[in-house]
């Protein structure tokens, strides 16, 4: 099974210039608002809001973005876009399995505690404040979190074919713990300050993907 979150290259089209130009304010006005989205939430993101972050009439955000779901749906997918480049693409340099494993974890704290969003990490903050409020935004982000488990039950799965994880394990059940390990320590971070988070995750991380002792 192919690993998912990673993006299929596009076919080349033909330029039309005005489109290129209004997919560039797109991104302009995405940008900004996956900041303020990490500050002030996804639900606390309003066309008003941003368009006084950007200098400019509200008629434009409007325009790029009819409504405050489609709005949030764009930065949902302007963060998994985000969480690829900085995360999953460094770590395509590991060969699939536990050397991949790895590297997304390294790949993930540092992303985690880099700073590249104002507020922290809007995937996770979006997972708590979205959970129970159905909508077009929850939606598109279980799609996101879903990919994310799924590409690391891939990775397991492949360790545990290989022998580098005991044979038996459960490949989602290593998903899960892997993922609940990033998002403490992206909440401990927020709420605490600091680097111990990130160098707990790192131990906890690794202790996950030990391999299982081999027989004499």
């Amino acid at each position: 099974m192919a690993e998912p979150l990673i993006p299929a290259p596009r076919a080349d089209t033909p330029i039309d210039g005005r489109r290129a130009r209004g997919d560039r304010t797109r991104a302009t006005v995405v940008a900004e608002a996956v900041q303020l989205a990490s500050v002030d939430g996804l639900e606390g993101l309003t066309i008003a809001r941003l368009a006084d972050r950007l200098g400019v009439p509200k008629s434009s955000v409007h325009t790029a973005f009819g409504s405050k779901a489609d709005l949030q749906v764009a930065v949902l997918r302007r963060t998994r876009e985000i969480l690829i480049e900085h995360v999953i693409a460094p770590s395509l340099t590991e060969a699939l399995g536990r050397p991949r494993l790895l590297a997304v974890g390294e790949a993930w704290f540092g992303y985690l505690a880099g700073g590249v969003f104002e507020g922290g990490c809007l995937l996770s903050s979006a997972a708590a404040e979205l959970d129970g409020r159905p909508g077009p935004a929850r939606d598109e982000l279980v799609a996101v979190m879903t990919e994310w488990l799924d590409f690391l039950a891939c990775n397991a799965r492949a360790a545990i074919r290989d022998g580098d994880l005991r044979r038996g394990a459960d490949p989602d059940q290593i998903a899960f713990e892997l993922q609940a390990i990033g998002l403490t320590a992206n909440w401990h971070h927020q709420l605490f300050g600091g680097d111990g988070a990130f160098r707990a995750a790192r131990a906890a991380w690794s202790q996950a993907l030990e391999r299982p002792a081999r027989r004499i």
